[in-house]
C-alpha cells in the first residue's frame, strides 16, 4: 500500500505486507541510453524508489541517500510489453 502525506506530491512506501515478495537488488547495470523513471517515491524519505523504463524494459531503482554519496541498487530487468496500438 503507498500512503500520501498532506506535504508530500509523492507517494511513501508503507510498510511490508506479510505476502511481499523480496527483490533482489544488484549494482546499477550498464543501462540503455533513453532510460527514465514513469513513477517514484517522495524525496523526503532517505531511500527512493522509482520505477524506470526504457528500450522495451523496465526496472526498479532504490536509492539510499546518506550522508555521503547517495548509493543505489536496481532490481534484474524485465520486458515490458507495449500495446500493437501503441507501439
Amino acid at each position: 500500500m503507498i500512503v500520501l502525506e498532506d506535504k508530500c506530491f509523492s507517494p511513501h512506501v508503507a510498510m511490508a505486507q506479510r505476502d511481499h515478495i523480496r527483490l533482489d537488488w544488484r549494482m546499477p547495470y550498464r543501462t540503455v541510453e533513453r532510460v527514465r523513471p514513469v513513477a517514484w517515491t517522495c524525496i523526503c524519505r532517505a531511500t527512493v524508489y522509482e520505477l524506470c523504463q526504457g528500450g522495451g524494459q523496465a526496472f526498479i531503482r532504490r536509492t539510499v541517500q546518506l550522508d555521503g554519496a547517495p548509493e543505489a541498487r536496481e532490481t534484474p530487468r524485465w520486458l515490458v510489453n507495449i500495446p500493437k496500438d501503441q507501439g
